[in-house]
């Protein structure tokens, strides 16, 4: 097949997304279109408004400034993202994990968060991390191998990343049980009522994990938001080698709903977040949301996409950028003006220096760090590896005396 041809491949389980490479027999098949009819959508790729009964309400209730806010969000996220990538190309980070494609996944469930609520996230959840006040900065002391996470998960509720694909959410699961036997779930105290959500990939699905995870909230009845960012392939894997069914489906066989949406329009996802976390307040239980997404970039920056994947499915997807259509959508409604996008552009190129030049000089942390938050009080065997390791790291330094 050429590198420029995407093929229409039909499905068993309704229109969904393939790629364009040859399919096995035994595999399910499907077309290249959208997510299909049941994905919730409120602005389509050309900017243009898309109506829901169920969630024009919520979106009609933001403001202008608000508004401009998610777009700030979008496109400032988007630039620390391909600084880090630049850095890592550089030399500065041993990794980076690229969001380039799924912010309005990440800026539209983030914005929908109260601060109260908490996140589970995995390793490239930048832009969630941003809507919670995180620095970003500190998204690059572990990838640096300078610090192990960077910041206090409780001061923002947001935990640190997990690289154990699928293991957050029995976190977030647990966590959501805790809370729910604490009191803060369905008091009608909306400065009380507190939700937890668990961000994962579509390749974390296969892990058990997520399957235990699904399994306690649902008989528990727990207060918890599945965010799923289908991004299409599991590093090199494309969905068809994963699963048989669409992913959001998978809530049905725990009890709970699940929902597809549009994982490209920051309307949809913050409106369809925002009903699940609401529900998950108010002790009606979990919810499943599959973001139906793409990674424009590769899985990380240890992978090169052109190995496993074709031109023409990027480009298809190029179509469906997340900060362009609403780009479109602002500057056709009279939302903002070109005053406002060359103001956040600028702001983004300096945010962008920014970063370079914090990363650069964060310092080299002493090598008994490690030993810090073993346990939460001393502990006597941790201090005598501690002495050890420093008493071992001194004999080098005698040695060059």
């Amino acid at each position: 097949m050429s590198d420029n041809v995407v093929a229409p491949l039909e499905t068993a389980f309704g229109v969904d997304h393939h790629v364009s490479r040859a399919t096995a027999p035994e595999n399910p098949v499907r077309l290249v279109q959208d997510g299909g009819p049941e994905m919730v959508q409120l602005l389509n790729p050309e900017g243009e408004r898309v109506s829901h009964p169920e969630h024009d309400a919520v979106v009609d209730a933001l403001s202008d400034e608000e508004l401009r806010g998610f777009y700030r969000d979008l496109v400032l996220i988007r630039r620390f993202d391909a600084e880090a990538t630049a850095l890592q190309r550089q030399g500065e980070l041993g990794l980076w994990a690229s969001l380039l494609g799924q912010e309005a996944a990440q800026v539209g469930s983030g914005r929908a968060l109260r601060p109260q609520d908490y996140a589970f996230p995995t390793y490239r959840e930048h832009g969630v991390a941003w809507c919670r006040g995180v620095d970003p900065v500190n998204l690059l002391g572990m990838f640096r191998g300078v610090n192990h996470g960077g910041w206090d998960p409780n001061e923002k509720n947001f935990h640190l990343y997990t690289i154990i694909i699928g293991a957050q959410t029995l976190h977030a699961t647990g966590y959501a049980m805790g809370i729910q036997r604490d009191g803060a779930v369905g008091t009608g105290d909306d400065e009380r009522d507190a939700a937890v959500i668990a961000y994962f990939g579509d390749g974390a699905t296969s892990q058990g994990d997520v399957s235990e995870a699904l399994v306690f909230a649902g008989v528990n009845n727990s207060p918890v938001v599945f965010f799923c960012q289908n991004n299409q392939w599991a590093i090199s894997e494309p969905n068809e080698k994963q699963t048989r069914a669409p992913l959001w489906h998978r809530a049905r066989g725990f009890g709970f709903p699940g929902i597809r949406v549009d994982g490209n329009d920051v309307l949809a996802v913050y409106a369809v977040t925002k009903a699940a976390l609401d529900a998950a307040r108010t002790g009606q239980g979990p919810t499943f949301i599959e973001a139906y997404t793409y990674r424009m970039g590769a899985h990380t920056t240890s992978d090169d996409p052109t190995k496993y994947r074709v031109s023409a499915e990027v480009e298809v997807w190029k179509h469906r950028d997340p900060i362009e259509r609403f780009k479109r959508w602002l500057l056709t409604t009279g939302r903002a003006d070109a005053a406002f996008f060359d103001a956040t552009d600028a702001e983004s190129d300096a945010l962008g220096t920014s970063v370079r030049e914090r990363c650069l000089s964060m310092p080299e942390p002493p090598g008994t760090d490690m030993f810090d938050h073993v346990y939460a009080t001393p502990h006597p065997v941790m201090e005598r590896e501690r002495a050890e390791f420093a008493a071992y790291q001194a004999s080098f330094v005698e040695a060059q005396a």
